[in-house]
């Protein structure tokens, strides 16, 4: 990990990218947390610019804290709880994430912040012939399904009876293999490319985003992904129908997030 400079050494502007570890060197989340924690005191302290953390995680569930028990794994899977926004997501393989830790004027406005997220990953996705976009009272980047009216019926029944329709205790984890969030792409749904979940602690965020690029996406359907039962979860890899690579796509995340974060002009939020 980057060592955090330290003294009178002037803080330089601009955001810094900082690579925590990839592949054999994916990081344990605990330890990324600690590191967060680590950059965040620094940043708040001025002793460093804003700073966005990359890695890969090792597999992890984690739950922010709007996270209800009927949305976690059934067969008692650990889940680590943390103090960021949102429900439960998993981390993994395959999947790059973000903690942009950037200080921002008072009062926060935290969903600009996470617009702006939203439009780096955007950006990202068409970079990469993929048209990702926002839902209207999700947060995330989404690929958008059929209309309802025109998605294949499941199982030869007419969608009027597919109880994701109706039924709002609906659990994919108990309706089978069809059903399941990582289906969600051949059965032309809504389905969500990049999760956010974020918190701001003294003007300074943490957390951040993660972006599907070739995880194995059955590990969501243990869970119910980010507490949404009628979507599922797509990948690069998937919607373009071939092999992407980390590797491929961490150069262009760091191009769009320079841009769109150190572009943006921070505003308090309008009170």
């Amino acid at each position: 990990m980057t060592a955090i400079s330290r003294g009178e050494t002037p803080v330089p502007e601009g955001l810094r990218f900082v690579h925590l570890g990839f592949g054999a060197e994916a990081v344990e989340y605990e330890s990324a947390w600690q590191e967060q924690r680590r950059v965040h005191a620094a940043r708040f302290a001025d002793e460093v610019p804003d700073t966005c953390l990359l890695l890969e995680h090792q597999a992890v569930y984690t739950a922010g804290r709007r996270t209800s028990d009927d949305e976690r794994p059934l067969d008692g899977t650990p889940v680590v709880d943390v103090d960021r926004g949102g429900k439960i997501t998993w981390h993994g393989p395959g999947q790059l994430v973000g903690y942009p830790i950037q200080k921002l004027p008072r009062p926060v406005d935290v969903v600009a912040h996470v617009r702006r997220l939203e439009d780096a990953l955007i950006r990202v996705c068409a970079e990469f012939g993929v048209e990702g976009t926002r839902v209207e009272g999700r947060s995330g980047v989404w690929v958008l399904g059929d209309p309802v009216e025109e998605r294949a019926a499941l199982g030869g029944l007419n969608l009027d009876f597919d109880p994701r329709v109706t039924d709002e205790l609906f659990d994919p984890r108990l309706n089978g293999p069809e059903y399941a969030p990582s289906n969600a792409g051949q059965r032309r749904e809504d389905r969500k490319l990049a999760a956010i979940g974020i918190r701001v602690a003294k003007g300074v965020t943490m957390h951040g985003f993660a972006l599907n690029v070739n995880p194995d996406n059955t590990s969501f359907d243990k869970i119910v992904p980010c507490g949404i039962r009628d979507a599922g979860v797509a990948s690069l890899a998937n919607e373009l129908g071939r092999e992407i690579t980390i590797a491929e796509v961490l150069p262009v995340a760091e191009k769009h997030l320079r841009d769109v974060l150190e572009g943006a002009e921070l505003l308090p939020r309008a009170v």
